[in-house]
C-alpha cells in the first residue's frame, strides 16, 4: 500500500503526485497487488462509492471518517480516499496563498493513523507500506502503536521538506514517548527524521541524490548515515502513456522519432500562440519559481541570455519576487520573453512539444521529471549536473543527450546556453539526430518498478 499526500490525477503539487500516479501501475503490471491511500481534498469529488465508515481515536477524540474507493486511470489499482472534511475539505493540499495550513502536522499524522486503522478494519493489512516524504513518515510509528504488523519503505522525494514542528504540537498525536523520541529531543521535532529511523528501508529518487544526501543531509546526515546500508537511489520514470508525443491531445500536432514534422509544427504554433519571433531558438523553463530551481542564477544574466538571440518562455508559480522580475522583463523583451505564471498541465505539454531546449539550472534536483518529459518530446535539456539531472543527461561532447554544466553560477548557465544556441544555428542535422535519439529513449517506470519489487522482496525476507 502506497500512503501519500498526492497522486495524479486526484491531487498534485509537484513530482510526488506524478510518481504516486504512475509507479503503482507499473508495479501492478509486474504482478504486485498494490493500492494507494490518500486524502480526499476539497477539490476531489465526494461522489466515489464509500466502502467503509469507522471512527479513529485521535487527539483524545473519536473522529468519524469514510473511505471512498476510486482507481488510478487506465488501471485496476484501487485508490482509497480518506474522507474527513475538517482536515482535508480545503482548496489546497498543503496550504493556500503561499502559506502552509497551521495544522499540517495533525492533518498528515491523522492520515498515517487512519491508513493503519483502515487496513485493520477492512482486513487488508499489506505486506509492505510504502510511504513518501515527511507527510506519511510517521506511519511505521502508528502501525507499531496499533499492533499492526508492518514492513515500511520510506521514499525521500525531496529532503528539503522535512516536517519540523514545535514540540507542543506533537503532544496530542497519540504517539508513544519512546517512538516520538525518534523525531528529536529539542523544542522542535522532525517528522522525516522519525520516519528515517523507524522505516525498514529508505529510497531516494536517483542514485546520485542518494550519495549527495549522505554527504550533505540538510541537518539529517546522522540519521541518514545510520541507515546507509538500507538506503538505495532508484531513478524515477515517467508515465509514458500520459507523456507520449504520438498521442498527446494537448499538442497541436503529434509526432514520432521517424516523423518529426509534427515537432516543427508545434514549434511554429507555439511561437504564434505566444507571439514569439520564430527565427530564434525557443528555450523553456517549466517548474516552480524558487531558488532550488536556479532562478537566482537567471536574474543577473537575463539580459545577457536574451542577447544571445533566444526566445525564453517560463511556466510556473512560486516566489513573488521572481514573478515580478519576469513580468518586468517580459515588457522589456516583448516578443522574445513570455512569463506564464500559472500551473498548467496543457501548457507544460505544449511547451515541451514546441520548444527547442529545456533549461534546468537547479541548485539541487533529487530526480527531476521535467528533463525526462523533455527528452520524450525531443526537447534537448540544458542542465546542471546535480542529483537526477546528472543521472539522466550527459553532455553532447560525450555522445550524450543534452548540454551539462557543473558549477552553480550564472556564467556557467550563460556558457551552456551559448553552446546550445551555437549547436542550434550551426549543426541542424546533428540537432535533428539528437532529437530522434532523445524521443527513442526508454523513460518508462518498468526499470524502477523492478528495482522497487527487489526492495520489497529484500524487506520481506528479513
Amino acid at each position: 500500500m502506497f500512503v501519500a499526500a498526492e497522486a495524479v490525477p486526484f491531487a498534485k503539487a509537484g513530482g510526488l503526485g506524478d510518481v504516486i500516479g504512475a509507479l503503482p501501475k507499473a508495479l501492478s503490471r509486474l504482478g504486485v497487488k498494490v493500492s494507494v491511500f490518500l486524502p480526499r481534498y476539497g477539490f476531489v469529488s465526494p461522489a466515489f462509492p464509500p466502502v467503509a465508515s469507522f471512527s479513529v481515536d485521535f487527539g483524545g477524540e473519536q473522529k468519524e471518517v469514510r473511505i471512498l474507493e476510486a482507481a488510478l486511470p487506465r488501471s485496476a489499482v484501487p485508490v482509497w480516499l480518506l474522507d474527513f472534511p475538517p482536515y482535508y475539505d480545503r482548496p489546497g493540499i498543503y496550504g493556500q496563498n503561499d502559506q502552509d495550513y497551521p495544522d499540517n502536522l495533525q492533518r498528515f499524522a491523522f492520515l498515517c493513523k487512519a491508513a493503519v486503522v483502515a487496513c485493520a478494519k477492512l482486513g487488508e493489512i499489506p505486506d509492505v507500506f510504502h510511504v513518501h516524504d515527511w507527510h506519511t513518515a510517521l506511519l511505521p510509528l502508528y502501525a507499531r502503536a496499533e499492533g499492526v504488523p508492518e514492513k515500511t519503505v520510506l521514499t525521500i522525494h525531496n529532503l528539503a521538506f522535512q516536517g519540523w514542528f514545535p514540540r507542543s504540537l506533537w503532544e496530542n498525536l497519540d504517539l508513544p514517548e519512546e517512538s516520538l523520541a525518534l523525531a528529536g529531543q529539542g523544542d522542535w521535532l522532525c517528522a522525516l527524521r522519525a520516519g528515517i529511523l523507524a522505516a525498514e528501508f529508505l529510497t531516494t529518487v536517483s542514485p546520485t541524490y542518494a550519495q549527495e544526501i549522505l554527504r550533505e543531509g540538510l541537518g539529517l546526515e546522522e540519521a541518514l548515515r545510520a541507515k546507509a546500508p538500507n538506503l538505495q537511489g532508484i531513478l524515477n520514470g515517467i508515465d509514458t502513456e500520459e507523456w507520449n508525443p504520438q498521442t498527446d491531445p494537448h499538442l497541436w500536432a503529434r509526432y514520432s522519432p521517424l516523423n518529426l514534422r509534427g515537432k516543427a509544427l508545434n514549434r511554429r504554433q507555439l511561437c504564434r500562440a505566444l507571439a514569439l519571433a520564430p527565427e530564434n531558438p525557443v528555450v523553456a523553463m517549466v517548474g516552480r519559481l524558487t531558488e532550488q530551481k536556479g532562478l537566482d542564477l537567471l536574474l543577473p544574466i537575463l539580459d545577457e541570455i536574451m542577447a544571445l538571440g533566444v526566445n525564453l518562455v517560463v511556466l510556473g508559480t512560486g516566489e513573488t519576487h521572481y514573478a515580478e522580475f519576469l513580468r518586468e522583463k517580459e515588457t522589456q523583451w516583448r516578443g522574445r520573453l513570455r512569463a506564464l505564471l500559472e500551473f498548467s498541465e496543457p501548457w507544460a505539454h505544449r511547451l515541451l512539444g514546441g520548444a527547442d531546449f529545456l533549461l534546468m539550472p537547479s541548485r539541487f534536483e533529487p530526480c527531476g521529471l521535467t528533463q525526462l518529459y523533455a527528452l520524450r518530446y525531443g526537447t534537448i535539456p540544458i542542465v546542471r549536473a546535480t542529483g537526477g539531472l546528472r543521472d539522466t543527461v550527459r553532455d553532447v561532447t560525450e555522445g550524450g543527450n543534452g548540454f551539462v554544466f557543473e558549477e552553480y553560477s550564472s556564467q556557467a548557465v550563460a556558457e551552456a546556453l551559448r553552446r546550445a544556441v551555437h549547436f542550434w544555428r550551426q549543426k541542424p542535422q546533428d540537432l535533428l539526430d539528437l532529437r530522434r535519439a532523445a524521443i527513442s529513449g526508454d523513460y518508462s517506470w518498468e526499470p524502477a518498478a523492478q528495482k522497487y519489487l527487489e526492495v520489497y522482496t529484500r524487506v520481506l525476507s528479513r
